[in-house]
């Protein structure tokens, strides 16, 4: 692939697929991507560094949404240990959700401000001391200080959701964005994947609390020596953004004046944008019935199948994994077809048709059917999570990325919160089954929502406009210098 020799120290960026270097009048090379003397460069390039990047990312998302689900997948175990009740474990897992709303607005203004450096090392630097924290609360009488480290921990995840979107519109080009922001949320989704499996290894289930606090002590002194490195490889490794936009989008946000951008202004235009709207009703449906499943999958398992809580989290390592799958999948597909209205009220469909599958075969006593079936429900309902992610981006460019995957994390964030206290309640007054319906419900309600979104493409839109806009340019220079008779 052609190259360019670049200073500063960055890495050779690759031309865009298909981009040709070719020789202008009397010899000379011409500019990349076909541009030629005299007319507007065209700066349009992918830097290597943009998978390192992602993958830093992801790396850090991964342990921080470990350390959201890693009470909940030993829910009863914990709450032995420290002598509270299931609700209090809960909400270490809420907590999260909680803390989130208040600060989405000034992390999102401070996104757009001081850009993607500053957020990763907030992130990672939080990430990293509430683990810490946490490493001093393995005693029965400091339940206290883990709901500490968990709440700084939860300050570290408002600094890393509404990342996803952004990395991958200022790292990628066009042809890859919608794959980069699965990877971005791949993380995430496999954080909550080993945060389900490894605490009920770690912490095996016993009745001396000295031996549970040696266990537990062990789980989060590990956490805290994998945060520790990866804060230290944000520090030296992650960058603020590529020598170059990956994309003519991106080109153009780079190209306005800073003065003209208000963020308040913004946020205006986001609510008035009824497409965006209704999006973020129906994802925060979809992503809040997923919380609340995520909370109170250890306790819906254990009372269906007591004793089987290596096997509840087993069963969530499931729901992660085949929804990772499912995200990968729908990302690469957006990348090749940019069907997102299509594709995304499919994907709601089936994540409806899968939890009513799951709600009446969960009590059916066979743990294995239970594995098929949550299997099928996460592969779509965890895997939409990326896909909202890129048609909020595609509804409302030129808007910023980060303000608007904020604002479908908030609406998830509320609907979580309400939908695991309410299920809580549910399943304790009237059963798992009971539980799982009104869960149900919601998804339908939100499968109908989606269904009136419609699929106005603005970021695929401006890059085509750009692009004809691009060629025109170039064959009325070509005809000029009289290359072509």
């Amino acid at each position: 692939m052609a190259k360019e020799e670049m200073t500063g120290g960055h890495e050779d960026p690759e031309l865009l697929p298909g981009a040709k270097q070719e020789p202008g009048p009397e010899g000379r090379a011409g500019t990349p991507n076909g541009a030629l003397p005299g007319s507007a460069p065209a700066e349009v390039r992918l830097c290597r560094r943009r998978w390192l990047i992602v993958l830093l990312f992801s790396s850090y998302s991964f342990c921080n949404a470990f350390q959201w689900i890693q009470y909940g997948s030993i829910n009863s175990i914990v709450s032995k240990f420290y002598g509270v009740s299931a609700f209090a474990i809960d909400w270490l897992s809420m907590c999260y959700m909680v803390v989130y709303i208040p600060l989405l607005f000034p992390v999102a203004w401070l996104l757009d401000k001081k850009g993607l450096r500053l957020i990763a090392l907030a992130g990672a630097a939080l990430n990293c001391l509430g683990a810490w924290v946490k490493t001093g609360s393995a005693q029965p009488g400091l339940f206290p200080v883990t709901v500490l480290g968990q709440v700084v921990c939860s300050l570290a995840q408002v600094f890393i959701l509404g990342m996803p979107s952004r990395l991958a519109s200022v790292w990628f080009g066009p042809r890859e964005v919608s794959s980069a922001c699965a990877l971005a949320v791949f993380g995430n989704q496999l954080g909550i994947a080993v945060g389900f499996l490894l605490p009920p290894v770690l912490v095996p289930n016993s009745d001396e609390r000295e031996e549970l606090g040696y266990h537990i002590r062990i789980m989060f002194f590990m956490t805290a020596g994998v945060a520790t490195l990866l804060f230290i490889l944000v520090v030296f490794v992650f960058q603020e953004k590529p020598p170059y936009p990956p994309s003519r989008a991106q080109a153009m946000i780079h190209l306005a004046a800073p003065e003209e951008y208000s963020y308040l202004q913004s946020i205006v235009r986001l609510f008035r944008n009824v497409n965006f709207v209704l999006l973020i009703v129906s994802y925060g449906l979809n992503t809040g019935c997923f919380y609340a499943l995520s909370t109170m999958l250890n306790r819906m398992v254990v009372l269906n199948y007591p004793g089987e809580e290596l096997n509840a989290g087993r069963i969530g390592l499931t729901i992660i994994v085949s929804g990772m799958l499912g995200a990968l999948i729908t990302g690469i597909w957006l990348d090749r077809t940019k069907m997102y209205k299509q594709t995304t009220l499919m994907v709601y469909i089936m994540s409806f048709v899968g939890m009513v599958i799951y709600t009446f075969t969960l009590d059916l006593g066979y743990i294995w059917v239970v594995f098929v079936t949550a299997g099928v429900l996460g592969f779509f309902m965890t895997g939409y999570l990326p896909l909202g992610f890129e048609f909020a981006a595609e509804l409302t460019y030129p808007e910023s990325e980060g303000t608007s995957s904020g604002l479908l994390n908030v609406s998830a964030q509320i609907f979580g919160i309400i939908f695991t206290i309410s299920q809580g309640q549910i399943i304790d007054d009237f059963g798992t089954r009971a539980g799982n319906l009104f869960l149900c419900a919601f998804l339908f309600v939100g499968t109908i929502i989606t269904a009136f979104i419609k699929p106005d493409l603005r970021r695929q839109r401006a890059n085509l406009e750009n692009e004809q806009t691009r060629l025109q340019a170039s064959n009325s220079q070509i005809m000029n210098y009289g290359i072509v008779p």
